[in-house]
Formats: structure tokens, C-alpha cells, sequence
């Protein structure tokens, strides 16, 4: 008569199987086990009284457009000295009121003149300035300063005094205003003797109102 312990397990082939699949095929642990989930959840959508899920709303980005400005003025002619033309500047370019927040670039396109902020109220500053950079590079009129002077006397000061002031300003721009302090205004300075038409490029980057 057969031993009954000898009867093969019906469980042990699958059992084996599954060790198997797993220890060659470790990736597919996940989906074995996600799947009864997975078609539990889309049986239960089935259903009558399922609450479909909402679709996805576009989203809306609410970043500020930064927006550019950039045009060419030209400058009343004068001989040498300093001036405030903060109220030209303004009046040549409208456009800084339709900012919101920017900055606003002077760029005076010459090399014997100059850009600065300084003093907006006392003339004897302006007047002060334009001395003290005449003593700073004075005319060569015994010819033992400059090697140039094809120009004028006048012409070479006028180039290192450009140099040491600078041809460009920058002024932030604050609800359509320039946020300049209480006592500055835009300075233009003439460094040349006779009369010049100076050109400046002004260039505003920033938000629009």
C-alpha cells in the first residue's frame, strides 16, 4: 500500500514558480501586487453613484513682462560748463511715465562731453564743477602737457575730463517718476569752448503700469 507523505503537494509547483518569476524578474513585484488595486479602483468608477474626478485646470502665470524702451534726443547746443537738464530729459522722453518700476539709461554718444547726477539747486556748484575740472586738466598752451592737439586747446582736456566723469548715467524709475534724491538732478557737461549738438541715447528696461 503507497505511503500517504509520499503525495506530491499541488501548491508546491506554483509556489515554486512564484520564487522564481521574483528572483529573475525583481521588477515585476510592483505591478503583481498594484494590479488587484488597480482594477479595484476602475471597478469602483464603474459604479453609478462614482464622483467622476475634476479635470486639470490650465494653469496662469502672473510673472511681470518686462518691457523696453530705447530712443535718440539731442541736446541744445552750449559752450563749455555744466547744466542740469533733468526737465529736458523728461520732456524728451515721455515714455518714463508708462513704467511702473524700471531703470532709466543716459548715454551720451561724444567724447569731449560728459553725464552725471549732482546737485540740482545751486548754480554755483555747477559753476564750481566746471572750474575745478578745468584745473584738474588744464589747456596745454605751452605745448609740454599732450601729444594731442590737432583739435584745439581746448580738445584734449575735454577728452580726459569726459573720461573721469563718464558718458552715461543710470536712474531707477519709480511709478512713472525718476527716483532721484531731494538735491539730484541729471547733470550735462561741456567741456568744449565753442557750441556742440550732443546726441543721447536713452534706454528704459523695466514693468510697465
Amino acid at each position: 500500500m503507497p505511503n500517504a507523505n509520499n503525495t506530491p503537494n499541488p501548491y508546491h509547483f506554483p509556489l515554486l514558480l512564484g520564487i522564481f518569476i521574483l528572483a529573475f524578474f525583481p521588477g515585476l513585484i510592483g505591478p503583481i501586487f498594484n494590479s488587484p488595486f488597480t482594477l479595484l479602483s476602475y471597478t469602483c468608477s464603474l459604479l453609478p453613484w462614482a464622483t467622476p474626478s475634476a479635470p486639470l485646470q490650465p494653469q496662469t502665470s502672473t510673472t511681470a513682462t518686462m518691457s523696453w524702451t530705447q530712443k535718440a534726443f539731442t541736446l541744445p547746443a552750449k559752450s563749455r560748463g555744466s547744466y542740469l537738464i533733468t526737465d529736458h530729459v523728461m520732456e524728451k522722453v515721455p515714455e518714463i511715465k508708462d513704467y511702473k518700476v524700471g531703470i532709466l539709461q543716459l548715454f551720451v554718444q561724444h567724447t569731449s562731453c560728459a553725464l552725471s547726477l549732482n546737485e540740482n539747486y545751486d548754480e554755483d556748484v555747477r559753476a564750481d564743477m566746471s572750474d575745478a575740472l578745468d584745473r584738474i586738466a588744464p589747456e596745454d598752451r605751452k605745448g609740454n602737457l599732450y601729444r594731442h592737439a590737432d583739435e584745439g586747446l581746448d580738445d584734449m582736456p575735454a577728452h580726459i575730463k569726459s573720461a573721469l566723469i563718464g558718458a552715461s548715467v543710470s536712474v531707477p524709475i519709480t511709478n512713472g517718476r525718476l527716483a532721484t534724491g531731494t538735491w539730484q538732478g541729471i547733470w550735462f557737461l561741456e567741456f568744449r569752448a565753442s557750441k556742440h549738438q550732443r546726441k543721447v541715447v536713452a534706454t528704459i528696461q523695466g514693468e510697465k503700469a
